[in-house]
């Protein structure tokens, strides 16, 4: 696919950091585009990050080449508007006002590059709080989303960056919809997506709920169940499992696989409305029969009736697992600052039945420089005098 990808021979500059920006480059980047890295002399600071935030530069910056440039430098932003001069798209994702102060703003190339697509990935978009700053947890304790997940007086961030990846992603939705528009006007488009208000969208349906019932919404851990099985059950070595009969057709199937025929003829239970009613009384049956089964059990009966289910896993128990290895569904890819190789998962999509592949390992920061400015059209010379003068550094060892 590496040679029919859709977005090949377009150019994105990127300068971010963290998830947001980073997360909308790696999509294009996956999707064939020229993604290159604008660093600060050194590396991205979020190289460095411990704890949870160890895995965000290898999981969002493969498929990127990297340029460590000085843009305090003079001659460093004069190499930063060159690049977004020639460019297709600008992805950042700093506070606002930061990259105006350095003449790198919208209104610096929409003249000078009108086709440029210029995506600015935020905290909030435009109103009261837009001079806030704002993270992936800010936003989802404010935008309701951590009252939804955790139980009632706990709120609880989702265990993934979520808003910084959807906001990314929602940022990529905008890219696509300009460059769309722009093979027909040859223009470009300001593209602004936000955290705040991804979050607010995500939680639409609880709100929705709310108009709908006339009552507070509940927290998922306390909400009132809309099947009558919908849960986690423990199983007979110690494991969990999800079970979901979501619908009349799906019950007879699961009563017929657990040989439960009292409760598949049982007239007060043919409806979902009556199940859900009668919840107190079936959930204990099922519990009783999944401790009395192994985890390998269920599923092998549940896979063979083709309900929904799902054994509880661990993050790193995708590496191993037989669907996303069998067809690129996970990348090996080379991690930037040390020794080793993570597998990682790759973009959700299959295109013309393939899905995106590896073309560039997460970079060092500044391995592509010299590649870079020779495109850039830089000779020889002047490539010295910008390293003797650490406007960029060419690898950072």
């Amino acid at each position: 696919m590496k040679n029919t990808l859709p977005l090949r021979g377009v150019k994105v500059i990127e300068l971010t950091h963290m998830v947001m920006g980073p997360a909308a480059g790696v999509i294009l980047a996956d999707l064939g585009a020229d993604v290159i890295k604008l660093e600060p002399i050194g590396g991205d600071p979020t190289r460095r990050l411990k704890g949870s935030g160890a895995g965000y530069f290898p999981m969002y910056n493969r498929n990127k080449r990297s340029l460590s440039v000085d843009l305090k430098s003079e001659d460093g932003l004069k190499l930063a508007r060159d690049l977004i001069r020639g460019a297709d798209i600008f992805i950042e994702n700093f506070r606002g006002g930061a990259v105006e102060r350095l003449g790198l703003g919208y209104d610096t190339f929409k003249e000078e590059n009108p086709g440029l697509i210029f995506c600015s990935e935020k905290g909030f978009l435009s109103g009261p709080y837009d001079h806030r700053t704002a993270l992936d947890e800010v936003a989802q304790m404010m935008g309701g989303l951590a009252y939804m997940t955790g139980p009632p007086g706990r709120p609880l961030r989702a265990g993934s960056s979520v808003i910084d990846i959807a906001g990314g992603m929602f940022g990529v939705i905008g890219i696509l919809a300009a460059l769309a528009e722009r093979s027909a006007t040859g223009r470009g488009r300001k593209v602004v997506s936000s955290l705040f208000e991804t979050t607010a969208f995500m939680v639409g349906q609880h709100i929705a709920q709310a108009a709908v019932t006339g009552e507070t919404v509940k927290p998922m851990p306390v909400r009132t169940s809309a099947w009558a099985i919908y849960d986690l059950f423990d199983t007979m070595d110690d494991k969990q499992l999800f079970i979901g009969v979501v619908s009349d057709k799906q019950w007879p199937i699961f009563c017929n696989a657990f040989s439960l025929h009292g409760f598949r003829d049982d007239p007060g239970l043919q409806t979902n409305a009556q199940r859900v009613e009668a919840r107190d009384r079936i959930l204990p049956a099922i519990k009783s029969i999944c401790k009395s089964h192994s985890q390998d059990e269920l599923v092998s009966i549940l896979e063979e009736s083709g309900l929904p289910f799902a054994p509880v896993a661990h993050p790193q128990d995708l590496t191993d697992n037989p669907h996303l290895n069998a067809n690129g569904g996970l990348l090996n890819i080379e991690l930037p600052d040390q020794e080793g190789s993570a597998k990682l998962p790759s973009l959700p999509l299959e295109i013309d039945e393939t899905r995106t592949s590896l073309r560039y390992d997460p970079p060092k920061a500044g391995e592509h420089t010299l590649e870079i400015l020779s495109e850039l059209g830089c000779d020889a010379a002047r490539i010295k005098r910008l390293i003797d003068q650490q406007v960029v550094d060419p690898l950072d060892e």
